[in-house]
């Protein structure tokens, strides 16, 4: 199971969410690799990090090792951290799980969807310990879950794509048909509907969530039909090299990717897994740690816009920012209506906002997209 890969389980599991949001390592087999750092002591807290990717994705991987560097940062000489990287997900993240318990570390961040029930079945067995899933749902009384509402920062996203584009016609290479990238591609459609309502997005479907050839040829597949601005949900900067060397312009996603292809960069949706690991970290070394389910938001900071290109009109980057400032302190919410979706139909009224429970079911895609939203066709 690939990372947020399950979508029927995960929409099965949406109600749950939201009534709970109010010395170098080596992985035990396969080719994950990872570090320590710190030189271990008696004294010091044990912390580990496990990634589905290497640490030099430039995405998602890689951000969450930035949290792991800010919580370094933040305790010193009170902790030892371990990350292990490309861990497999299913039967051999379970045992990964128990070596890390078993060499003594009070708290594990597993940071991808197919490692849930694997953990759970480990958390089972050392009471003592703190585990946290990201991505997942399922909890228990030493093992909590977090994420975030990154279609917040997509919309935004969106107005700079909006106003890019000569065409009108927007691209998107999307990951997996599950909820989370659903409606990523949504809100990443509603943000450039609201400066240009006449574009339309073009959704091709990868079946991965880090792999540099595929993804860029997927980007190049939607810039061979005249499409000049891509959009992308996965840990690549694959899909920006190819806009660059079409000259069309690109939307990236997890981290500032503008490095590898300056010229078309525009802006991404990015993390800030930090704070979230510094406060948990703290949270069990003071004994007040418990488990939950958090859902992080631009307002408490997880979820961030990195910096808009200066090829995006002065007047949609002042509304970015704008809308950016409406978004944190509630006055706005992205899947806000009127929207319609697809086939026509009404998803929301005029004036009518998407619960978290909607957004974490959703399974359709708005007026504006064209392919299918179950990953077919």
């Amino acid at each position: 199971m690939t990372r947020r890969r399950r979508a029927g389980i995960v929409l099965a599991a949406a109600a749950a969410l939201v009534a709970a949001c109010s010395s170098n390592t080596a992985g035990s087999g396969g080719n994950a690799t990872g570090g320590t750092s710190g030189t271990g002591t008696a004294a010091k807290v044990k912390v580990a990090f496990v990634y589905v990717g290497p640490v030099g994705d430039a995405g998602w991987t890689k951000k969450h090792d930035d949290g792991r560097k800010e919580l370094e940062a933040a305790l010193g000489d009170k902790i030892q951290t371990t990350f292990l990287e490309s861990v497999p997900e299913g039967a051999e993240s379970e045992a990964t799980f128990e070596r890390l318990a078993r060499e003594g570390n009070k708290v594990i961040f597993a940071t991808s969807f197919g490692y849930m029930d694997q953990m759970l079945a480990v958390a089972a067995k050392y009471p003592d310990v703190v585990f946290m899933h990201a991505t997942g749902y399922k909890t228990s009384a030493n093992m909590g879950t977090y994420f975030g509402a990154a279609e917040e920062a997509r919309y935004l996203s969106g107005m700079a794509a909006g106003s890019a584009t000569k065409s009108n016609k927007l691209g998107y290479v999307a990951a997996f048909p599950i909820p989370e990238v659903i409606r990523g591609i949504n809100a990443f459609t509603l943000g450039a509907q609201k400066v240009n309502p006449n574009v339309t997005v073009d959704v091709v479907w990868t079946s991965t969530w880090f792999n540099p050839t595929t993804e860029k040829e997927a980007a190049q597949s939607l810039l061979n039909k005249g499409i000049d601005v891509i959009g992308q949900h996965q840990d690549t900067p694959g899909p920006g090299e190819a806009a660059e060397a079409a000259g069309a312009k690109w939307v990236g996603y997890n981290d500032d990717m503008s490095r590898f292809a300056p010229k078309a960069w525009l802006t991404a949706p990015m993390w800030d897994w930090g704070p979230l690991y510094i406060k948990t970290v703290q949270d069990v070394m003071a004994g007040t740690w418990k488990t939950g389910q958090y859902y992080g938001t631009m307002a408490d900071g997880l979820v961030k816009l990195a910096p808009v290109a200066e090829s995006v009109p002065a007047d949609v980057r002042a509304a970015i920012e704008d809308t950016q400032k409406k978004i944190i302190s509630g006055e706005f919410a992205p899947f806000t209506g009127p929207i319609s979706k697809q086939d026509g139909s009404s998803a929301y009224a005029a004036g009518a906002k998407a619960t978290l429970e909607e957004l974490l079911k959703m399974d359709y895609f708005v007026k504006g997209v064209n392919g299918s939203a179950s990953g077919k066709g």
